[in-house]
Formats: structure tokens, C-alpha cells, sequence
């Protein structure tokens, strides 16, 4: 009897221990964030006409993100909501319209990890849901936090980790409803959205391969990517084109690889080259390709300069398409802050080169600036409209300053002023299409972004 008591003893004490020790590896993480950026638009994205008068608005943004982490399973979620001062009414009862964004599943997904959580050397894990996707410098793929409302995917993640190399696919696939037959998907949701760079559609399926390598001190990596559209037509309803959507799809592919690197703990250098093939959400012949490179040399530990230059086809020859799409990145981070390339407002089909010089100056370890100066030419001969039967291809120069100062740790101070000195190609009809446009754009912004967290260990 003594014996078996004292059996019983040991295996509650090593049943209490094992269930203590696996509490204290889980972790609660809760954080709350106010984005709140007040806008001067006077030609952002686009000039503006003569007779049109300069915007102002302050959006807002409001999230609450939650994490729960174990040794064998993480959760997240985030919710997220994003409007406008002043676009309800201080007595509405309604929640907003698609075209006023509103409260949206920002995130939900779950990920398990497959593999022995024992053995440290290696990681297989399944990551499901709503999620953001972002790799290397987020040029083709990333979370595009600029936006208010950000990006973020349907889609399933295999992950697998081994040492410094890491190994990633991921699969999804869109549609509009619960179907009762078919799997006919209508890529354009109302409201005035782009769910890929340049005004592209919503995909209706994707899969990429994503390979990475840890370097000493940067990281190289190898990206295959391939999204679906909807194939269509057009029918003539009541003498108008109307898109009609049928069976089958179109496959464009992306491929390519990244490198980023630090040499003598000063220069700094960042390269990418990527081709597309296959066909477009148009259904044309694509045959496309982009290339970038940015040498960056730090002064000292506070001022770094550099310089680099941006590619993208473009044009046409025959039926083929040159015209490289970026997928699904932040063109906000690259291709000037105003936003006249690959963002919101669309520039044809030419192709991009720019060429740009950049600084950062940190004046202290709260305060930091900026300094990009950008000279932007179509990769394809345009017609220009102020001389006709010739042809130009300068688009024009940006300069964007930007003044970031960290208050706390959880609250920072931004604030920005951008300059874009048009050219008469940039209004043209090839391009932005703007009919008597205004020489020269401004944009300023101020922002205060407010983000407390909390992290719980049981």
C-alpha cells in the first residue's frame, strides 16, 4: 500500500512538472495601434488638372493584434479598421461601405509545427488562414503597410527551416462564395481596389516556391512564383462592352532571385533580377523581365548615402507583352513616395527606369531623416503630345524628404514632403491622362503611429 502511494506521488509530481513546463513556453501576445496621417494632396499619383483644387483628409487606422504561441502550435489574429475622418456621420448606425473601407479581418490563421519540437536543428511547420506574405526587400511580395488597410492573403504556408537555409511554399485559391457548381471567379470586387500592383486583378489561385539563404551578413534567395486569372470575354449588354467571366484560367509565372549583402561593415549592396512569362490576367503572350541594383556606402554610423537604378519592361511587339507586373509588393518603398508608379493610379504599359540617390542622416537614437532624389524614364518611346510625330521617354524628377522622430518606444512622429517635376509625357494619354495638367505636384504628409504591446508568459 505504501508503495503504490508513493508510485501514485511520483507520477502526479512528474505529471504536475510536465504540465508546468509547458505552460511556461506558452506566450500571449496583445498589441493595439492608432495610425492617424493627416494628407496635402496636390498631384499624388497623378498631376492634377488646371481647374482641379488640391485634397486634404486625415485617414485613420485602428488594429488590434493578438498572438498565442506553444511549442507546437502559434495563433494569430488581427483585426483592423480604416476610414476616414469625418466619412460617417457622428450619428450613423450602418457600418461603412466597401468603398469606404471600414472594419475588416485583417488576419486569422494558425500554424502548426509538424516536425519533433525536441530536435532544434530543423523546423517543419503549416501556417493556414489569412495572412500577410513578405520576403527579401517586399519588392514583389510584401505586406504594403504604407496602405492604411495593408495586404494580406488567403492562403496556406509549408515551412521548412534548417539552419541558415530556408524553404517555403504556398498555395491558395479564390473564390466568391460557397458555389453550389463551378469555380468561375470574378477577380474585380466592387469598390475602387487593386488587388495587384498597377491597377492588376485579384488572382484566383497562386503558388510559389521561395528558397533563402542566411549569408555572414545579408542573405541570398531564389523566388518561383505563379498566379491565375479568370479567363473572359467581352459581350455587348444594352451597346457596351461588359467583361464576361468562363471557364479556365490563364498562368502567369515569376522568377527570379535576390541578393543583399554587407562588405567591410560599410557598403552595402542590394540586387534582384526577375522574369515573367506565361500570360497575363489579359490572357496576352507575356515575355517580360525586371532588374534593380543599390550600392549603399555608410559614412559613419550615423549618415549613409548610395545610389541605384530600378527596371521594368515594357511595350509590346506583335501579341507578346513586355510589360513586367511586380506582383503583389510595396512599390511605395521603391519607385518614389508620390505613388505614380506600380501603386494606385496606372502608367500604361510602358515600363519604368529610374534612377535614384538616396541618404539617411540619424541625427540621434530618436531622430532620423531622409533624402531621395528620382529621375524617372519610360522604358518604352512614347508619343509626346507637345510635339507630335516625335517621341520622349522622361517622365520627369521626384524628390521626397522624410522626418521620422521615435517619442517612445511605442510611438513614433513622421512627417514628409515630396516634389515631382512633371514633364508633358507623364499627362499624356499613354499614361496618366491628364488633360491640361498642372506643371509640378506636392504632397505632404504628417503622421502619429501609436502601437502599445504586451506580451503574458503562463
Amino acid at each position: 500500500m505504501y508503495m503504490k502511494k508513493k508510485i501514485l506521488y511520483a507520477a502526479a509530481y512528474i505529471l504536475l512538472q510536465l504540465t508546468f513546463s509547458f505552460r511556461l513556453q506558452a506566450q500571449f501576445n496583445i498589441s493595439w495601434q492608432l495610425r492617424n496621417r493627416a494628407e496635402f494632396r496636390s498631384g499624388q499619383g497623378a498631376p492634377l488638372p488646371e481647374d482641379a483644387s488640391p485634397a486634404f483628409f486625415i485617414s485613420q487606422r485602428t488594429g488590434l493584434q493578438a498572438s498565442y504561441n506553444t511549442q507546437r502550435l502559434k495563433f494569430g489574429l488581427a483585426l483592423r479598421d480604416v476610414r476616414v475622418w469625418g466619412q460617417d456621420v457622428s450619428t450613423i448606425n450602418k457600418i461603412s461601405t466597401q468603398q469606404n473601407n471600414g472594419v475588416m479581418l485583417h488576419e486569422a490563421w494558425a500554424e502548426l509545427l509538424l516536425s519533433d519540437s525536441s530536435v532544434k536543428q530543423h523546423a517543419l511547420s503549416l501556417k493556414i488562414g489569412r495572412q500577410e506574405l513578405a520576403y527579401d526587400d517586399q519588392r514583389l511580395i510584401g505586406n504594403l503597410d504604407w496602405l492604411q488597410q495593408g495586404r494580406r492573403h488567403d492562403a496556406a504556408l509549408l515551412k521548412y527551416e534548417r539552419g541558415s537555409w530556408t524553404l517555403h511554399g504556398s498555395f491558395a485559391f479564390n473564390q466568391n462564395k460557397e458555389a453550389a457548381s463551378g469555380t468561375i471567379y470574378n477577380s474585380e470586387p466592387p469598390g475602387n481596389y487593386a488587388a495587384s500592383t498597377n491597377g492588376g486583378a485579384m488572382y484566383k489561385s497562386m503558388e510559389f516556391l521561395y528558397a533563402g539563404k542566411k549569408l555572414k551578413n545579408g542573405s541570398a534567395s531564389f523566388l518561383f512564383f505563379a498566379d491565375q486569372f479568370n479567363k473572359y470575354n467581352y459581350d455587348s449588354v444594352n451597346n457596351m462592352d461588359v467583361k464576361q467571366f468562363q471557364k479556365g484560367a490563364w498562368t502567369r509565372m515569376t522568377t527570379g532571385a535576390y541578393f543583399n549583402n554587407l562588405f567591410f561593415d560599410m557598403l552595402n549592396i542590394n540586387a534582384g533580377l526577375y522574369y515573367q512569362f506565361g500570360k497575363n490576367a489579359s490572357g496576352q503572350q507575356l515575355n517580360a523581365w525586371m532588374s534593380n541594383v543599390y550600392v549603399q556606402y555608410s559614412i559613419n554610423k550615423k549618415i549613409a548615402i548610395g545610389g541605384g537604378m530600378d527596371h521594368t519592361s515594357g511595350g509590346t511587339s506583335g501579341t507578346t507583352s513586355h510589360a513586367f507586373d511586380p506582383l503583389y509588393g510595396t512599390p511605395h518603398k521603391f519607385w518614389g513616395l508620390m505613388d505614380y508608379f506600380y501603386a494606385g493610379s496606372g502608367f500604361g504599359n510602358g515600363g519604368l527606369t529610374d534612377y535614384y540617390l538616396k541618404s539617411k542622416w540619424k541625427l540621434a537614437d530618436r531622430y532620423l531623416l531622409t533624402a531621395d532624389l528620382h529621375q524617372f524614364f519610360s522604358d518604352s518611346k512614347i508619343t509626346d503630345p507637345l510635339h507630335p510625330g516625335s517621341t520622349n521617354s522622361n517622365f520627369g524628377q521626384e524628390l521626397d524628404l522624410v522626418a521620422v522622430f521615435n517619442w517612445r518606444k511605442d510611438i513614433t512622429l513622421e512627417g514628409g514632403y515630396s516634389h515631382f517635376f512633371t514633364t508633358s509625357l507623364l499627362s499624356s494619354p499613354a499614361v496618366k491622362n491628364i488633360s491640361n495638367p498642372q506643371s509640378g505636384a506636392n504632397w505632404v504628409y504628417i503622421m502619429i503611429n501609436i502601437k502599445p504591446e504586451y506580451f503574458f508568459k503562463f
